[in-house]
């Protein structure tokens, strides 16, 4: 079971693209963020034309998740738990073939010194809660998405480049973290040791000189962890013409497909 993480900077933008990935690597669950879209306006029939079901949480210009699998979502979550005036489409969660999936864009928190930095750490708060939450039930769960965190300095070309901004403050790494003590585990980090990224800014040829930062990620709880065969991130999307800024991060797991 192969399950994949994207952020996609525009769903309609990053349309041919996102279809040949489905084509050419058919993960089984593909998480998406970014979507910039409402619902309505999700391309949903080219995507179901590729045999995957779909279900979103969009919002107008800004923000969106989805969850699209070749497989039946039960359970579906739309926004996460703990703060019921948010308005920001940035989470939904599906259990699919006894996985609990999560699709997540953790908000940026840049500029530090305004109010965007503590709403960043009061909605990793409830992440917090809500993967503890997932745990209790002790079933496979995989927290896939966007972090907008840099764990490590090692996950990022220049670590000095990065010093004042919100995806490496203390308080955002110690977040990140707090999730890993909870039980999770850091899928990449657990099969490659190797420095790797999944984003690259559009600026000054980061791209092309390997100026990236790894900051989408999959959280895997211990029972999913245990079935963990492979993790890759898959750069082509990346390369392409009109790409978005991040690329595709997998996992796949040895889980039985009903």
């Amino acid at each position: 079971m192969k399950i994949a993480s994207w952020n996609v900077n525009s769903v309609k933008a990053r349309l041919p693209i996102l279809l040949h990935y489905l084509k050419e690597e058919a993960p089984d669950v593909l998480c998406l963020q970014e979507l910039k879209v409402v619902d309505e306006a999700f391309p949903r029939l080219e995507v179901e034309e590729l045999g995957y079901n779909v279900e979103t949480h969009g919002q107008k210009t800004y923000n969106g998740v989805a969850i699209l699998s070749k497989h039946p979502m039960e359970d579906v979550m739309r926004r996460l738990p703990g703060n019921d005036e948010d308005e920001q489409a940035r989470y939904m969660e599906a259990t699919i073939n006894g996985v609990r999936v999560a699709s997540i864009y953790l908000p940026n928190g840049n500029p530090i010194d305004t109010e965007k930095f503590p709403y960043k750490l009061g909605w990793m708060d409830l992440l917090i809660q809500r993967a503890k939450d997932l745990l209790a039930l002790e079933e496979p769960v995989v927290l896939a998405g966007d972090y907008n965190i840099i764990p490590q300095d090692e996950d990022c070309y220049d670590p000095k480049a990065w010093e004042k901004d919100a995806l490496t403050q203390p308080e955002s790494r110690n977040r990140f973290r707090q999730l890993l003590n909870l039980g999770y585990f850091d899928a990449y980090r657990t099969f490659t040791p190797n420095v790797n990224y999944t984003y690259w800014d559009y600026q000054r040829g980061a791209w092309q000189k390997d100026n990236g930062i790894r900051i989408d990620h999959l959280l895997l709880s211990p029972q999913a962890i245990d079935t963990l065969k492979a993790v890759g991130i898959d750069k082509e999307p990346r390369g392409m013409e009109r790409p978005s800024d991040h690329t595709p991060i997998w996992v796949e797991l040895d889980q039985k497909i009903d």
